[in-house]
């Protein structure tokens, strides 16, 4: 009898824990995407209707809660990648995909966040992140190769672009929701190939690129 009992609990405990789960995964993406990574566990299991021991069973550290929380968004951004890399028109392919990283950063801030930095000791969010990086630089020497992007531009810079629409979200969110926009046509049409053109200064290295990266998500 006892064995028949257990028997029939288990699938409703299964169930109960996977409610749960995804209870927090919820309110983890409405907390983060209003209040940036950073956002309290603590509220995120009250908004859920969880324990905070109950959050910390199904997600250990709060990369792995990141993780969860993210990947149906990353997963719609590395189609959006796929989209880049097919466009007729390289430029264009360049443009909007820079333009479809922008628009998840300014609808998301946790999204903002969490593409604009490294988490060296997550090894799922490295592979990630260098799978964007890939699709970066794929995307960006097919625009090179028809000569309507700049030849000195580099991973890094374009990583840049995401730092800088990441501050110009922050300050204008709340005041002027659109404002990003303008700002990466300007930076865009700065990315335009126009002939042969060499700056002074060196473009970051990739291990200068992954060194800020991982100190963001750091500080």
């Amino acid at each position: 009898m006892r064995k028949a009992l257990q028997d029939s609990a288990a699938p409703r405990l299964r169930r109960d824990a996977a409610r749960n789960r995804e209870r927090i995964i919820e309110a983890a993406r409405s907390a983060f995407a209003e209040q940036g990574i950073n956002a309290s566990l603590e509220h995120i299991a009250k908004n859920a209707g969880v324990a905070i021991g109950t959050l910390y069973r199904h997600f250990p550290k709060r990369v792995d809660l990141l993780l969860a929380a993210f990947e149906e968004k990353f997963e719609s951004f590395m189609a959006a990648a796929e989209v880049a890399l097919t466009a007729e028109d390289p430029w264009v392919g360049l443009s909007s995909y820079l333009e479809a990283l922008c628009g998840m950063q300014a609808g998301d801030r946790g999204f903002n966040d969490f593409v604009s930095m490294r988490f060296p000791s997550s090894e799922e969010t490295e592979v990630m992140h260098d799978r964007v990086c890939e699709a970066m630089e794929s995307i960006l020497k097919r625009a090179q190769d028809a000569k309507v992007a700049r030849q000195d531009l580099t991973i890094g810079d374009l990583i840049a672009v995401t730092w800088a629409n990441s501050r110009i979200i922050e300050a204008t969110a709340d005041i002027a929701p659109q404002a990003w926009r303008r700002q990466l046509m300007l930076i865009l049409e700065s990315l335009r190939y126009r002939g042969e053109s060499t700056l002074e200064d060196p473009p970051l290295t990739n291990q200068q690129l992954y060194q800020a990266m991982a100190r963001l998500s750091a500080s």
